[in-house]
């Protein structure tokens, strides 16, 4: 399908994920691409960077931007965070607005409807989590979700257990929002991730799983190698960083038992993902401060293929 061939009324187009920390935007989006284009974890500020997310169907394709959290940006970390939701956002056709539907909205979730209220671009407001809401309190919540965007066009949703004509009903509001246009990508694809961006992603993923406190939101991963071998063998040496001493220690572990711990799982999760055996190498090394540090930022987050 080209720019002057494609189906009469195919629409395409981009839709912005957006919303406050924490509320399953990512879970969300792996839900309805059908892939897992995303790394979760329930810590806050998993997802750093914009991340795509492609669903081809035959009357559209829906091009999903999974997007940080919105938040406060003291470090450069947290203004590359923020300048990726601001990207997606300046480049989208439409928004979705995903909500926790277990608590009313407080001052973050206002603070998203105030930068995207009048942006002139259609808004869906997905109320997520419906799978654990007190059922007594989804009327009263939905209500005041409507009310802070003056919105109808809302869907309970769940990515971990969402009912499938919940799923298709929203789709199909993004669809109808989306201007009538060709693919922009083939069908066969989902994500623009290179699989060495991804491979860091699920390391990082599985150091967020098995580390607690401060340690995860300290850690960036950078790929080394990455390289095919014989026998459908993929060998990946990454290193993670970390910002001070007493971290790399929790993170090496007893005897480099946690080390080994995220490496064992962090191979299961890329050989499910690529589809080929994977050889792993894990380093560890601290950078201090990085996290404000505007060069080690770029470095780790733009990564390139």
């Amino acid at each position: 399908m080209d720019e002057l061939n494609f189906p009469l009324g195919h629409r395409s187009g981009y839709v912005a994920v957006v919303g406050k920390p924490n509320v399953g935007k990512s879970t969300l989006v792996n839900a309805l691409v059908g892939h897992k284009v995303a790394i979760t974890s329930p810590k806050p500020q998993t997802t750093r960077r914009r991340i795509m997310g492609i669903l081809t169907r035959d009357d559209a394709q829906v091009i999903f931007l999974d997007t940080p959290g919105f938040h406060d940006p003291k470090t450069a970390l947290n203004q590359y965070m923020m300048r990726e939701v601001e990207g997606a956002l300046s480049d989208c056709d439409a928004i979705l607005f995903v909500v926790d539907i277990t608590t009313p909205p407080d001052a973050a979730d206002v603070t998203v409807v105030q930068r995207i209220k009048n942006m002139n671009r259609p808004i869906v407001i997905a109320l997520n989590k419906a799978d654990i809401v007190d059922p007594t309190r989804v009327g009263e919540h939905t209500a005041m979700y409507q009310a802070i965007l003056d919105s109808e066009n809302t869907m309970l949703t769940s990515g971990v257990a969402i009912r499938q004509e919940n799923m298709n009903e929203m789709l199909q509001m993004l669809i109808t929002q989306l201007p009538i246009g060709p693919e922009f990508y083939p069908p066969d694809q989902y994500t623009d991730q290179p699989e060495k961006i991804l491979s860091a992603e699920l390391i990082r993923e599985q150091a967020l799983h098995f580390l607690e406190q401060e340690v995860p939101h300290a850690i960036a991963v950078a790929v080394d190698q990455y390289a095919s071998r014989p026998n459908n063998m993929l060998y990946i040496s990454a290193t993670i960083f970390v910002e001070r001493e007493s971290q790399k220690g929790i993170l090496i572990g007893k005897g480099g038992t946690m080390l080994k711990r995220i490496g064992t799982e962090s191979r299961r999760e890329i050989e499910r993902e690529l589809g080929s055996k994977v050889f792993l190498e894990l380093w560890v090394k601290v950078r201090p401060a990085w996290r404000r540090d505007d060069g080690a930022v770029s470095e780790f987050l733009g990564m390139t293929e």
